[in-house]
């Protein structure tokens, strides 16, 4: 299974915008070292005082010129918002300085905040979404070429440079609304899904849309599906579950304040799903984080926690969120990672291994 860590590069109080980024590729570094599969990158505007990730396709870069082994994704790059060539001109760079190590995560962001502020509505998004994928797998073919849609229109381009990888980086789509999941498995393409807004039971029958729409278009295979969670491993269980607890509040009472705040901008029945969204994140007790939103515990307990979300979800691949919140101190993030991977993942891989071998 793929093990990866999800990254905002968070700016906790007192930290400096200098800080933040020290704090950011040290983490890298780390996992590097470790041997974790790759990190993903958000993008995150106007949020001065949570992060500093507002261009992570030139982190990417960063992290491309300072590891060797580890892969660098987006999770995911917002196309509305870019111009969709400059978007294939830096993937396509970025993939030739990392030999092919760059994993091109795209999605629409599930909210609007950003939207208002560039001047895009947000009812457009989709439209302007599927454009941009056409626009940017064309300019990827190396010939001229001229696209008429109704947003975005070109005029004999050349997109310089070509991708590393042929014919380019692999697609992963954010799939976070019931209708996304079987247009996704219908176009054959890598999942990223996540818990914060639906529990297993709705999670596992849109992967079931997925997968069904998958085989009906005749893609080999069952497909691809990578879960990101907040993952939090401590040095007992007690510190497992104290340590991240003012911080995961935090980060659920916002995804509640935030899916509230942008329910009128996405439609009628966009608009009734994310009040409800909101109101379920809003009335979460602790408790009910720990047993349905995250993976907290010691590396034993998570190796049970993700043996039983590989079973229910059919899982390819996690990526971890070490810092949901972005309250909690580096030391303790730095630490939760090498005691994921040096112990959770370990004991994880050699059961797998073991299990095949049986």
């Amino acid at each position: 299974m793929y093990f990866g860590m999800f990254m905002q590069f968070e700016r906790r109080d007192g930290l400096n915008h200098e800080e933040a980024f020290h704090e950011g590729f040290e983490l890298v570094d780390a996992a590097e070292e470790w041997g974790l599969d790759g990190a993903w990158l958000a993008e995150l505007h106007f949020t001065p005082d949570r992060s500093v990730l507002s261009s992570p396709i030139t982190i990417a870069s960063s992290i491309a010129t300072r590891t060797k082994r580890m892969k660098v994704g987006m999770a995911v790059y917002v196309l509305p918002l870019n111009n969709p060539l400059r978007i294939a001109e830096e993937v396509a760079t970025v993939d030739q300085i990392s030999e092919g190590r760059f994993e091109f995560g795209i999605g629409r962001s599930g909210f609007a905040r950003s939207y208002d502020v560039y001047g895009i509505p947000y009812d457009e998004s989709r439209e302007r979404f599927q454009e941009a994928i056409e626009i940017i797998l064309k300019s990827w073919q190396g010939d001229t070429f001229s696209y008429k849609g109704k947003y975005y229109q070109v005029s004999d381009a050349t997109v310089s440079p070509r991708p590393f990888q042929i014919p380019h980086p692999p697609f992963r789509i954010a799939a976070t609304t019931t209708e996304t999941f079987p247009q996704v498995g219908d176009q054959g393409l890598p999942i990223f899904v996540g818990l914060r807004g639906m529990d297993i039971a709705e999670l596992k029958e849109n992967l079931k849309l997925y997968r069904t729409a998958w085989k009906q278009a005749g893609h080999k295979g069952d497909g691809d599906v990578t879960l990101r969670i907040p993952v939090y491993v401590g040095a007992t269980e007690s510190k497992s579950i104290d340590e991240p607890w003012d911080s995961i509040y935090s980060y659920f009472s916002r995804m509640g304040t935030l899916y509230r705040e942008s329910a009128g901008q996405a439609g009628i029945n966009a608009t009734e799903l994310r009040d409800n969204r909101a109101k379920r994140l809003q009335a979460l007790s602790y408790e009910q984080i720990l047993e349905t939103k995250v993976a907290f515990g010691t590396g034993e307990q998570l190796v049970e926690r993700f043996k039983q979300l590989e079973e229910d979800l059919g899982l390819n691949g996690i990526v971890a969120e070490l810092n949901p919140g972005g309250l909690i101190p580096a030391p303790q993030v730095m630490s939760s990672l090498n005691v994921f991977f040096l112990q959770f993942v370990f004991i994880f891989a050699h059961i797998q291994i073991s299990g095949n071998n049986s």
